[in-house]
């Protein structure tokens, strides 16, 4: 019996499609994805790989999305259970069993979040599917969701996950055999399923922390931006080894950790494109400003909006070697295919490590500037949009104690740039929250800049 659960419009994000299995994802609601994106897949060459990370509930989703595909009369690859990475590969290789080119390819994952959640990452014809194709695809699912469509899971296999490991063998042959002692922490995520065999291949002196894919995440929540997800990692860090790597549920974020340092995206950024010659990188306007300044010594630096999906596209527009979010998302086309793949990253920053780069004393070379981790504001999906509107009319006649503008950078949210640091906010696209972060070169002025953008952002909440 098919669950005719109304559709819910708020599944359809700005990046990909998210919500909780069965309320919101469910038999009907993702029948129909599959359909309506298996039709807009057709007219590309009808060719679609399929991949899950460890959730429980992920083999279920990719039934019913299949179902909709061949409703639709796509060809659905089955590439079974993959780090996200490995999917976004599967869109620029051809599988050995197959004879046409894969033209897209959907990953289901609800990547950090909560396990009761998950969710649709799409890509067609090797681009991000996102934004207001997105919300179209929510709105022909949402105009037609009485429609009734039968099972059929039929799919062909294609070892996506194999191509894939022999790929990063073969690239990092040359690290075979590394004199370094490295923790990996799996997080029970889909990490494990390619990085063991990865290292193993390549004689690495590693240990590895929740391998094990269980998508009930017994450990510790598969997020490594937060602190307390890191314990485990940085508890064996204070004994023998030397630098340590963690990884979000799905295998796309990644945590580089040494001694002394949990190295966010914006330095790791620093780190990787100073091996490279006159790069291009695009960062997101999290990022800290000694990120910006130090690559335009060197290269050029972009600032752009946050998310995975804005990162590839520009990346692409502007033919940029490199791009990254502080959260951890990390994209290559210098040597690579230009999407976040966090496995792919491990081994460019060991192969940093053999060339002789030291990156504690590199971080440490950099000017001290003082960030605050990202604040969250609770707010709604119908008003955070709202009290950003309200912000920046509030910002162009600021209270007469607030400090000095020097200017606003209106990309994503508001960037207010101040004599001495910044501060950020910015609505969330997938979450009801407001999202915050500060920073100065003194670090009571960075606790001044967060006080009070907060007072306005308390002023802006009032006046909608």
């Amino acid at each position: 019996m098919i669950n005719k659960a109304k559709v819910t419009k708020s599944i359809f994000r700005e990046y990909d499609i998210r919500g909780i299995f069965e309320s919101e994802l469910n038999e009907q609601s993702v029948k129909l994805i599959g359909f309506f994106l298996g039709q807009k897949i057709k007219i590309i060459g009808g060719v679609v790989a399929i991949g899950y990370d460890a959730r429980t509930h992920s083999p279920i989703l990719r039934d019913y999305l299949t179902s909709g595909l061949n409703k639709a009369e796509c060809m659905v690859l089955d590439m079974g259970m993959v780090a996200t990475p490995v999917n976004y590969f599967a869109n620029f290789v051809k599988p050995a069993n197959i004879d046409k080119p894969v033209n897209a390819s959907i990953m289901i994952t609800g990547s950090h979040n909560p396990s009761e959640y998950n969710g649709f990452k799409i890509t067609l014809n090797k681009k991000p599917f996102f934004g207001d194709d997105i919300y179209t695809l929510g709105d022909e699912v949402i105009a037609n969701q009485d429609m009734v469509i039968n099972d059929n899971a039929a799919t062909t296999f294609i070892n996506t996950k194999n191509d894939y490991i022999n790929f990063i063998i073969e690239h990092f042959s040359h690290l075979k055999g590394m004199n370094k002692k490295i923790i990996i922490d799996c997080g029970n995520g889909v990490a494990g399923t390619v990085i063991t065999d990865i290292f193993d291949a390549l004689d690495l002196d590693y240990k590895s922390l929740f391998t094990e894919p269980d998508g009930t995440f017994p450990n510790h929540h598969p997020d490594p931006t937060v602190e307390k997800n890191l314990i485990d990692i940085k508890k064996e860090l204070k004994g023998d080894f030397e630098i340590g790597f963690a990884y979000d549920g799905d295998a796309d974020r990644i945590a580089v950790l040494t001694k002394k340092h949990n190295i966010k995206g914006d330095i790791l950024a620093i780190l990787l494109s100073s091996q490279m010659q006159n790069p291009t990188v695009i960062g997101e306007v999290k990022c800290s400003s000694v990120m910006y300044d130090t690559i335009n010594r060197y290269g050029k630096a972009v600032m752009y909006k946050t998310g995975h999906s804005n990162l590839k596209v520009k990346m692409k527009e502007l033919n940029a070697q490199l791009a990254c979010e502080v959260s951890g998302h990390v994209f290559f086309a210098d040597r690579y295919f230009g999407f976040d793949d966090a496995i792919y990253a491990t081994l460019r920053v060991l192969e940093l490590i053999k060339s002789g780069l030291d990156l504690d004393a590199e971080i440490e070379k950099l000017p001290k500037l003082y960030s605050t981790e990202e604040i969250k504001v609770e707010t709604t999906e119908n008003e955070k949009f709202a009290i950003m509107e309200k912000l920046k009319i509030l910002l162009q006649n600021p209270p007469y104690d607030f400090p000095a503008i020097q200017n606003i950078i209106d990309v994503d949210g508001v960037r207010v740039n101040f004599e001495h640091g910044w501060g950020l906010v910015r609505a969330s696209n997938t979450t009801p929250v407001l999202v915050t972060r500060f920073e100065s070169t003194h670090e009571d002025l960075a606790k001044l800049y967060e006080e009070k953008l907060g007072r306005l952002i308390l002023q802006a909440k009032e006046m909608i």
